[in-house]
């Protein structure tokens, strides 16, 4: 049983707070009568729902997790005309949502889904679920001062932490270092090593929770199976 205005934002109808204006309006019913209790609950596989008189069926759940690439943004419209995420996937998913995002020049890992409790548990810091990302950084960083990273640095009033770090390789004109963040504050990572005064050159998420982005190529996607699903529950 879940909250009827949970049923109708899982369907599509609106979006939680504005079902329950069509609630406390008199425009819902179940099973043929008026609903007007905010409390009320509903089984979507048996009841019958109905907004102002049209019946309305609860939504199939969709969870796809994709590879993106550099260069495309995670909004479905974009005011610079630049492509889209949207323009990888099948039309009938163009309602799906992007968990999260990731900037125009970062790559990896990302999910979409029509699923708000996912998102939500994704994307909340009181969830704390973690995010991993390798980043490419210009010149040689010693494994001494990643330790800044871990304590927290500053970046336009604002601290920026990540959990764990991990120095892959350093070199004379690079460096490669593997991150794992609870938050995904705004181009965290990018804000995080310009707070040190460094520049990243290429950043891929290659995982969210449990999920690894694995063999999954650029610009392709696929479905998540249940397993991994309530993984991420």
């Amino acid at each position: 049983m879940i909250r009827l205005q949970k049923f109708l934002a899982d369907a599509g109808i609106a979006s939680r707070r504005a079902g329950e204006q069509m609630i406390l309006a008199g425009r819902v019913a179940v099973n043929g009568q008026i609903v007007h209790q905010l409390g009320a609950k509903v089984d979507p596989l048996h009841d019958d729902v109905a907004v102002d008189g049209s019946h309305v069926k609860a939504r199939k759940k969709i969870y796809v997790a994709i590879n993106k690439p550099r260069g495309l943004v995670c909004s479905r419209n974009d005011e610079l005309a630049r492509p889209t995420i949207y323009e990888l996937l099948p039309k009938e998913w163009r309602h799906l949502h992007s968990v999260g995002r990731l900037d125009f020049n970062s790559e990896g890992l990302l999910f979409l889904t029509n699923d708000g409790e996912l998102s939500l548990r994704l994307t909340h810091p009181r969830y704390g679920v973690r995010k991993k990302y390798v980043a490419t950084v210009e010149g040689r960083i010693e494994s001494e001062s990643l330790g800044r990273l871990t304590a927290g640095v500053w970046h336009d009033g604002e601290k920026l932490k990540a959990e764990r770090v991990r120095l892959i390789s350093a070199g004379h004109s690079q460096s490669v270092v593997e991150l794992e963040l609870a938050e995904g504050k705004y181009r965290e990572v990018r804000r995080m090593f310009e707070a040190m005064g460094r520049t990243v050159k290429h950043l891929q998420r290659v995982q969210i929770g449990k999920i690894k982005l694995g063999e999954l190529r650029p610009g392709k996607w696929r479905t998540l199976t249940e397993t991994e699903i309530k993984s991420l529950m």
